[in-house]
């Protein structure tokens, strides 16, 4: 064999030995796919937490995770109330498409037609889709998308439930037991949901500890479990807190006991028991060398409620409202080495964005006919770049006789007040206070036709939170498209 073949023959064996290399590199280099534990609170006040500007509240935790991820300053929600913003976020749509745009009504209430209800069967939750994706799943908390066994958490895609179906909870067990097993011993059918003991996977539990903590509790026993799993997992951890009932514990009390307005002393120490919480499940994570590789999302399920405790300075109003301060809620994303460290994303985004971003981050395949209001942000969210550049962000609230509408687009925010509609500029005017609707009309009236085909996705209610909403609703013909939009 000539010297020439022979040294074909090498070169071309060191390519192809590169080449594998490369390969073999490559495929190296790609990440695994990230647990995802997503921590919400309930009726968190926008400057409540230390990252959002809060003085007289330490919330050291969260702000270390926000401090080292990046803050969305910008990030709504899919409803101003519980119930329905819960049910955007894990289903990926508006609760008005899905006839959920009331919060459930409370379990020890009978509501006619409201028997056996719940987030639609035929809505595949973000859950399933990372469950059938070979993630673990658990949900630690609040669950408030359906009491009966359709909808409860072990059939919507969780392996693992410790918490209460309903809206809201008492926190000391002490309280809420005694309540209830007086109630249960004469003989009542029908219980105050805020009493019910907490169950875990259908079964109920002997609770011995303030709710808040039992919920910290289960989230660490969740992740040191999960991670002796060969699979990624996802842990949504759902607080009741700082929702009302305000109930605080005596040690947290004390910590701010400079505060000397009562509900908001409150409050604070309830928020404190969050972050305290927060605290022990990053250590859980870090202990089982999880966290280099966990995406962390924390936000509130809606704005603060307004008279109980919260600010949401320097945002107007709060829960309930179309303003900002109804479902612009405090946001951020941790993952270490992957979310940029110590930013800032201005750009608007909406928690309805989670479901198609967290299939994507998962390798997730999502049903074909699946319809999602939301879209995958994570490469626009890495390249700094606006994720929904053109594409409006709506909220929705109904009253009796009329409904309120908000819609963010760009740095425009449109808003209709008892029938009459408002625009400001976000980017100048984050409290919306300098109305720009007769100055901008255009602008204006793009926000109101985008409003409008909006609505033609929305579907009848499938519920009432009480009788006289089911009542008022049907005698004054909502929704009343014609009082918003003036066409119809």
């Amino acid at each position: 064999m000539s010297s020439f073949a022979t040294n074909k023959s090498v070169v071309m064996t060191i390519a192809v030995l590169l080449v594998l290399a490369g390969l073999k590199s490559a495929i190296a280099a790609e990440p695994p796919r990230p647990n995802i534990v997503l921590i919400m609170c309930d009726d968190l006040g926008y400057a409540d937490v230390g990252f959002n500007g809060a003085t007289d509240i330490k919330t050291a935790a969260l702000d270390r995770l926000a401090r080292n991820g990046t803050v969305f300053t910008s990030g709504y929600v899919a409803h101003p109330f519980c119930g329905p913003s819960r049910m955007g976020m894990m289903s990926g749509r508006y609760p008005h498409a899905m006839g959920t745009p009331f919060n459930l009504p409370n379990a020890g209430v009978e509501v006619q037609g409201t028997e056996g209800q719940g987030i639609p069967v035929d809505e595949t939750l973000i859950s399933t889709v990372l469950q059938e994706a070979g993630y673990f799943t658990g949900v630690m908390g609040k669950w408030h998308l359906g009491d009966d066994p359709p909808f409860h958490p072990n059939h919507r895609g969780f392996d693992d439930f410790y918490g209460f179906l309903g809206g809201g909870h008492e926190y000391f067990p002490e309280h809420y037991m005694a309540t209830y097993l007086r109630q249960k011993k004469a003989g009542k059918t029908l219980f105050n949901e805020y009493v019910v003991p907490p169950e875990h996977n259908g079964t109920q539990v002997n609770e011995t500890e303030y709710m808040t903590d039992a919920l910290s509790r289960e989230g660490v026993r969740f992740v040191k479990q999960a991670a002796e799993m060969d699979k990624p997992f996802f842990l949504f951890l759902s607080y009741n807190a700082p929702h009302t009932p305000l109930q605080a514990k005596e040690e947290d009390l004390a910590l701010y006991a400079h505060i000397k307005d009562e509900k908001r002393r409150t409050y604070a120490a309830m928020v404190h028991a969050v972050d305290r919480g927060v605290s022990e499940v990053v250590a859980a994570l870090e202990q089982t060398d999880e966290l280099k590789n966990t995406l962390i999302v924390f936000l509130s399920d809606n704005g603060g409620k307004e008279g109980a405790g919260s600010d949401n300075s320097p945002l107007k109003k709060g829960k309930g409202s179309v303003y900002e301060g109804g479902f612009r809620v405090p946001m951020f994303f941790h993952w270490p080495n992957v979310v940029p460290a110590g930013k800032q994303f201005d750009y608007p985004i909406t928690s309805l964005d989670f479901y198609p971003t967290f299939a994507k981050l998962a390798g997730a395949t999502i049903p074909e006919n699946k319809r999602l209001d939301g879209k995958d942000i994570w490469d626009d969210f890495l390249a700094g770049r606006n994720a929904r550049d053109g594409q409006p962000i709506f909220a929705m609230r109904h009253y009796a006789a009329f409904s309120n509408v908000g819609v963010r687009l760009d740095q425009w925010k449109a808003c209709c007040i008892g029938k009459r509609w408002e625009l400001y500029n976000m980017d100048e005017d984050i409290q919306e206070e300098n109305d720009l609707s007769r100055s901008t009309p255009e602008v204006l009236q793009t926000m109101i036709s985008a409003a409008e085909k909006w609505s033609h996705s929305h579907i009848q209610p499938l519920w009432f939170y009480t009788n006289q909403g089911a009542k008022q609703w049907a005698e004054n013909d909502m929704p009343n498209w014609k009082a918003i939009f003036g066409n119809e």
